[in-house]
């Protein structure tokens, strides 16, 4: 191992930019954050600005560069890690995107996935890419802006277009154009990668009239993926890791064996599951690449909830009723229970095990005695009830108990959270002195492509254990929870058809 070394991993989320110097040891020297606007056109519609985004990893890279107070030469390689599914269209010969990129979370391809449904395409999109029909995956929004941007099929006609995830993207305007490849865990949540051949499939090229030279040649989790412009640092450095958020906390979980599990609390809550070199069939839950490396390819489970960390913004920025998410831990500590209320957070639908694009948040069970503390402990509360049905389907699915759950993302932060966590779920909770699981996970991938890391052996003697949650909670109070919980859920859902 080299030290004096450092990997500069760019996490691009849903609602900042993050860049994270890591040295040798997994250590983290500097970070730097830059939010950027949410854009909501109007119900379910949910846009970034591509360029702003772009802007903000511009402006974190060299940021955290220069908290640190290393030089361009200090670093080995950047890795990249990004919010998955959201795609973004752009010409390839000037590099502007053609309309603002449509983010996981938005619903507008709602009937595109029911007309695929209807064609009977469901079947086949399931044992073909290990996905559901749902708006949330990458393939309908192609589509969508293809048919609904001008100058999106224009460019398609000249073979200019561009059609990319966020990492695409990226590595595309960081390479100045010399790159246009996105890694397969990316790839794996198009909705149109074949998950065991590792290509594009025609069949759903075709079905969706996605030409195949507007797409990115996928390539592995880590090395060759591209040469980073000296505009950013002043100097070319190798891109040589890349994931999507999730696949990347797996693997910064250093959930190396087949059983193991991660829960990321980020925008969303997200649980993924090793399930080995072998694709596992699920009926409920989504079978994904977890990464990569070396031809080697491990594969996951994944549960996915669309809102969680999301769901405390909501009380800070459009209630108002916190002005910090510490403050929500303190109000939910502070009352015994919810006093009897209930929240749905389905902003945007529910996913796993539920996978209804017509479910809206709900807030029950409120009386003239319910006060903001309650309101808090509820959405906190919300937040391990969707983690739970994750949890529970992928032990049924994958016929493995498990033991131990690791947690990260920055909801994971909330002692009351963990514990609840721990207690309705009935499994020791564990988090790591590192939350930046997600960087520190791509970090990981271009440090061993460049020799910083020698074996992924290595990388598990870096995971440390910061505190151990322990279940608390009586069964008959914990099934009581549950049952209240999903009362709620089944009020929430197919309300947006109401």
């Amino acid at each position: 191992m080299t030290l004096g070394k450092y990997i500069l991993a760019i996490d691009q989320g849903t609602t900042s930019t993050r860049a994270i110097l890591f040295d040798a040891l997994g250590g983290i020297a500097a970070v730097a954050q830059q939010e950027f606007p949410q854009i909501y056109p109007q119900p379910g519609y949910v846009e970034h600005d591509a360029v702003k985004i772009l802007q903000t990893v511009i402006y974190v890279c060299r940021a955290a560069v220069a908290k640190a107070g290393v030089s361009a030469e200090d670093v080995a390689a950047i890795s990249i890690t990004n919010q998955r599914e959201t795609t973004v269209a752009w010409d390839s010969q000037t590099g502007i995107p053609v309309c603002n990129a449509i983010v996981w979370q938005c619903r507008r391809t709602a009937p595109e996935c029911e007309r695929l449904a209807a064609d009977g395409m469901g079947e086949y999109i399931k044992s073909t890419t290990g996905l559901l029909i749902d708006p949330y995956f990458s393939g309908t929004k192609m589509k969508w802006i293809l048919d609904n941007v001008p100058a999106a099929r224009e460019l398609a006609g000249k073979g200019r277009l561009r059609l990319g995830t966020i990492d695409s993207w990226l590595v595309f305007s960081l390479t100045e154009g010399r790159s246009f490849v996105t890694d397969i865990s990316n790839a794996s949540r198009t909705m149109l990668m074949d998950i065991n051949k590792h290509c594009w499939d025609g069949a759903l090229l075709k079905k969706l009239g996605i030409p195949e030279s507007a797409l990115p040649r996928i390539v592995e989790c880590g090395g060759d993926i591209g040469i980073c412009s000296k505009t950013l640092l002043g100097r070319e450095i190798p891109i040589a890791g890349m994931a999507g958020d999730q696949h990347a906390a797996l693997f910064g979980q250093c959930c190396f064996e087949k059983g193991m599990a991660k829960n990321t609390y980020g925008t969303g809550c997200f649980v993924l599951m090793n399930t080995g070199e072998e694709p596992v069939q699920s009926k409920d839950l989504l079978t994904t690449v977890g990464w990569k490396l070396n031809g080697k390819t491990v594969y996951a489970l994944e549960g996915s909830a669309f809102n969680a960390g999301s769901a405390l913004q909501w009380l800070r920025d459009e209630l108002k009723i916190i002005e910090t998410p510490q403050e929500a831990d303190r109000l939910a500590e502070s009352v015994e229970d919810s006093g009897g209320v209930s929240f749905v957070p389905a902003f945007t639908g529910l996913g796993a095990p539920y996978w209804d694009m017509y479910a809206r948040g709900a807030l029950l069970g409120i009386t003239r005695g319910t006060q903001r503390a309650h309101v808090c402990r509820a959405v906190l509360e919300s937040i391990a009830h969707e983690s739970y049905d994750l949890i529970h389907v992928m032990e049924q699915e994958a016929g493995v108990n498990l033991l131990e759950l690791r947690v990260d993302g920055g909801a994971s932060r909330s002692r009351f959270l963990m514990q609840y966590q721990a207690d309705v779920s009935d499994r020791h909770v564990k988090r790591p002195v590192c939350l930046e699981t997600t960087a520190l996970g791509s970090a990981m991938l271009a440090g061993l492509s460049v020799g910083l890391w020698d074996s992924q052996e290595e990388l598990t003697e870096l995971w440390r254990e910061e505190q151990t949650f322990t279940p608390s909670c009586t069964p008959e109070l914990r099934e009581r929870n549950l049952a209240r919980w999903h009362r709620a859920v089944e009020r929430s859902r197919g309300w947006a058809e109401i």
